[in-house]
């Protein structure tokens, strides 16, 4: 799966991690729902925010949630996941921008895209996800021309572009057609005054979606020869990264404009999960705070005087038999384990294979895949992935830890 905002699962509450996969899952389920099994190939991460922003500001509701069946991303497991209006212009989104990412593959020559037979057959399936897309945007009032037109305009944008070309040029569809799908929520969720600031924040979202991808694939466009705005435009990284930052600081505030019943998990997100995207595609840090967070009192003296009596009688005789046997002592019989519905050997290794093919087994917990034990995966120490900054996980008791010491109202 693709996009820019992919936190790892163990920064986010327990909470906010159902949440999000709700909305990952939602959005997979609609694209399977809508335009076939093969249209969840577009699944990705920043397709999911337009289902979150939708949410948050009608509310979670009941009737928003169903059940739906075990799947190796959520490790077997099954779970509630987002349905509706919004995760179903998360899946028209999604398809447009993807048709938009295979022509402009294509555009470039990249691997097997270089062959035309291969170039033909991928442009008839993205012309297929541009129809697929429209069809499911029509029904939910959301004209999908709009995303189609700024894909079509970037090609000759870039055709155009040059030394001296100002960067912001070049963002400019992908700028608008986020800004779209932004403001289209607030229509959804039958708030209009909230269409103009999500418009500036789907807006900086887009520049900044463009502009890490330009970042990242940097060198490897350079060793390529592929076209890199970045390159083509003779824009340094220290301007890239000032346009990111501002482009940050200004999603920030249009957000803050924005009338959300529940905007925890957006905060997360597009404030604090959208900042570690740009140190990691510049390979920076902007957190401060390296450690888990310390309960008070944990190196102090105990609770009380610590040289005072003993309640009770210390020397008065045990309570009950004191030569009896000690309670999961040798002499105890040990307790009955739990009956388990183990796998068997073919099911099982069938799991395994999904659990190691979304690197579930890499990163989060599953279910052992014969004994359904819960594990933890060893990556819960792995550095930039897992560490122990958990900004809003508890939005609601206050940040601790962002490097602008932003509060949970930015």
């Amino acid at each position: 799966m693709f996009g820019i905002v992919r936190p790892c699962t163990h920064r986010l509450s327990e909470g906010l991690r159902t949440e999000w996969m709700a909305h990952l899952c939602g959005l997979c389920l609609a694209l399977r729902a809508d335009h076939g099994q093969f249209a969840r190939i577009v699944t990705n991460y920043d397709g999911l925010i337009v289902s979150v922003l939708t949410e948050a500001q009608t509310g979670a509701m009941p009737a928003g949630r169903r059940t739906a069946g075990p799947c190796p991303l959520r490790a077997m497991r099954t779970a509630p996941v987002a349905m509706g209006e919004g995760a179903r212009l998360a899946a028209a989104v999604s398809l447009v921008l993807a048709s938009a990412k295979v022509r402009d593959h294509v555009a470039d020559r990249d691997g097997l895209l270089a062959r035309r037979p291969v170039a033909a057959a991928a442009r008839r399936v993205a012309a297929g996800w541009d129809r697929a897309g429209a069809r499911t945007g029509a029904a939910l009032g959301f004209d999908t021309a709009l995303l189609v037109d700024a894909v079509d305009r970037q090609t000759g944008i870039e055709t155009l572009a040059g030394p001296g070309t100002p960067l912001l040029t070049v963002t400019e569809p992908t700028e608008t057609a986020t800004a779209a799908a932004f403001a289209h929520t607030a229509v959804l969720a039958g708030k209009p005054r909230n269409a103009a600031p999500l418009a500036e924040a789907g807006r900086l979202f887009g520049r900044l979606a463009h502009l890490l991808d330009a970042v990242e694939d940097r060198e490897a466009d350079a060793a390529s020869g592929a076209w890199n705005p970045l390159t083509v435009t003779g824009t340094s990284l220290t301007e890239a990264r000032r346009l990111c930052d501002d482009a940050l600081h200004g999603v920030r505030l249009a957000l803050r404009e924005v009338e959300f019943t529940d905007g925890t998990l957006v905060h997360v997100l597009l404030a604090h999960e959208l900042r570690r995207s740009v140190d990691r595609a510049f390979g920076t840090s902007s957190c401060s705070h390296q450690g888990l967070e310390v309960p008070e009192g944990s190196f102090g003296p105990p609770p009380g005087n610590p040289y005072g009596p003993t309640p009770g009688n210390p020397y008065g005789p045990t309570p009950g038999n004191p030569y009896g046997p000690t309670p999961g002592g040798p002499a105890a019989p040990p307790p009955p384990r739990p009956p388990r519905d183990r796998r068997g050997l073919i099911a099982g290794c069938l799991v395994w294979a999904g659990l190691a093919c979304t690197c579930q087994m890499c990163c989060g917990s599953y279910e052992d895949p014969w004994s359904r034990e819960r594990r933890e995966a060893p990556c819960q120490s792995c550095g930039d992935c897992c560490e122990a900054c958990n900004c809003c996980g508890q939005c609601g008791e206050g940040c601790c830890c962002c490097g602008d010491s932003c509060g949970c109202d930015c």
